[in-house]
């Protein structure tokens, strides 16, 4: 999942948290203003919620992976997983985006319609009356008021009540959720906010009405005179817009008790908790040096003392650790690392290079520290790898052999963490000449590939290398095979 999906999951969590709360809690109470500004307010911080990472800097981040040798016709199987799967998330995520802003770019175009048939007058508040022959329910948009003359003439309430949607600046509100509702399309709660929303505008709006001395029960009557429409502007305030039920019994609503404000408070440790929740303390670990691979640009030594050890590109089977490769021990040293508290103290950060054998009888020996950073960060890499299970060992002509592994083990703050990518690396005065051949054919950049997709990969060099691939060889082949889908 990318990046951006996992944004708007964590979002749209804080968002349901946070709207259930309003419509369980707050949606009864005659606090107009405050619930509004709250709702907006609170919105606004559930999309910048999920980019805080609370205690992530106390949590040191451990980058460990194998560092081999490959030789002239030798092959290096990746780590097993599985090739990138077919974004039906990221398709369907989008489908549903464009739909949303279609509905919306009509429900625009019907209202702009409207506006544009009726005759318009400015008033002196600044406000455009937009007059029209047509019956259809009167709404406020921006600074504009769309009514019917008959009702311009018959029922001038109606005129005032759209005035104080805009002395509010209601359709700000409107704007702001429907941006919410084209990014949250598939949180059902946040349409049903959207449709509060709207009703708290009309609370607002009755209110200011009732406020300049008009007779509440005179004012009800016209309500339900005017309850059935033909038309709605559904991005509109309209003075049909809401439920009619509703309205007037918040009208005859006695006023909230002050002291029920403060239940607003209560949404804060729930939305901490879930801080916390998407935070977990424990760092993810990310394998960020697994594989890297060293190219040498000359032909392979004569096979060492085996009592010694033979590298890794000398070994006809290679060694295997719990089922898997070097990567699955890259993953084990992951979970059994720890960043010595005197080195996070102090700060200190770096790589530590490492070397060890694999038995002939699978067991781990001489761990050797080749490049130190800190005398117990070096001392931690040692216990680590001194304490690792058996190994199926590497084998030569059908015996079982000693191999020498160089193991790099990155230890990093999280804040300078490198991103959570897999790379492989050539290196060499000619690196970037080397040719790749990916799935037969002639393929990107070596950098390019993440070798988590890789199946197997084959080096060849020198008179091998030209001889196949032509003077487009002289640098050095590299041959991968990806894994098959």
């Amino acid at each position: 999942m990318t990046p951006f999906l996992l944004y708007i999951g964590r979002s749209s969590l804080y968002l349901a948290l946070f709207y259930a709360f309003f419509l369980l809690v707050m949606r009864r109470t005659t606090f107009f203003r405050l619930n509004r500004i709250l709702l907006l307010a609170g919105t606004v911080a559930c999309f910048l919620l999920p980019l805080l990472r609370l205690r992530s800097v106390e949590v040191p981040l451990l980058m460990v992976g194998p560092l081999t040798e490959v030789g002239a016709d030798s092959a290096l199987t990746a780590g097993p997983s599985a090739a990138s799967p077919f974004p039906y998330l990221e398709l369907l995520y989008i489908l549903g985006f464009l739909t949303v802003l279609g509905w919306t770019a009509v429900a625009m175009v019907r209202m702009y319609r409207t506006i544009r048939k009726g005759a318009a007058t400015r008033l002196d508040s600044g406000i455009w009356l937009i007059l029209t022959e047509a019956d259809i329910p009167s709404f406020s948009w921006g600074r504009t008021i769309v009514m019917s003359r008959k009702d311009s003439e018959q029922n001038p309430v109606i005129r005032l009540h759209e005035e104080a949607h805009i002395r509010k600046a209601h359709t700000l509100d409107i704007l702001l959720f429907t941006a919410v509702t084209l990014v949250h399309w598939f949180n059902p709660l946040v349409w049903i906010t959207l449709s509060e929303l709207k009703l708290l505008h009309e609370y607002e709006a009755d209110d200011a009405v009732l406020n300049h001395g008009i007779d509440a029960t005179q004012y009800q009557l016209l309500l339900v005179r005017k309850a059935v429409g033909d038309k709605r502007f559904t991005l509109a305030n309209g003075f049909q817009h809401a439920k009619l039920k509703n309205r007037i019994d918040m009208m005859l609503q006695a006023p909230s008790s002050g002291w029920k404000r403060l239940s607003w408070l209560a949404i804060l440790p729930f939305l901490a908790g879930t801080m916390f929740l998407c935070n977990p303390v424990r760092a993810k670990v990310v394998s960020a040096d697994l594989p890297e691979t060293v190219l040498s640009e000359t032909a392979p030594a004569a096979l060492p003392d085996t009592t010694k050890g033979l590298p890794y590109s000398q070994v006809e089977v290679k060694p295997t650790f719990q089922g898997g490769n070097a990567g699955e021990f890259a993953k084990w040293v992951n979970e059994n690392l720890k960043y010595p508290q005197t080195a996070k103290d102090a700060e200190v950060q770096g790589r530590v290079v490492a070397q060890f054998v694999v038995g002939s009888d699978g067991k781990v020996g001489d761990v050797k520290i080749l490049r130190g950073v800190h005398p117990d960060l070096d001392a931690e890499v040692v216990r680590v790898i001194s304490s690792s299970p058996d190994w199926t060992p590497g084998y030569v002509k059908g015996e079982p052999v000693k191999v020498t592994y160089t193991f790099p083990v990155v230890f990093k703050t999280r804040g300078d963490a490198a991103p959570e990518t897999n790379i492989i690396q050539v290196r060499g005065e000619k690196a970037d000449s080397v040719l790749v051949i990916l799935d037969g054919k002639e393929g990107p950049k070596l950098k390019d590939i993440n070798p988590e997709t890789i199946e197997s990969m084959n080096v060849l060099k020198g008179e091998t290398a030209i001889e196949k691939y032509g003077q487009k060889g002289r640098h050095g082949v590299i041959e991968i095979t990806s894994k098959k889908q």
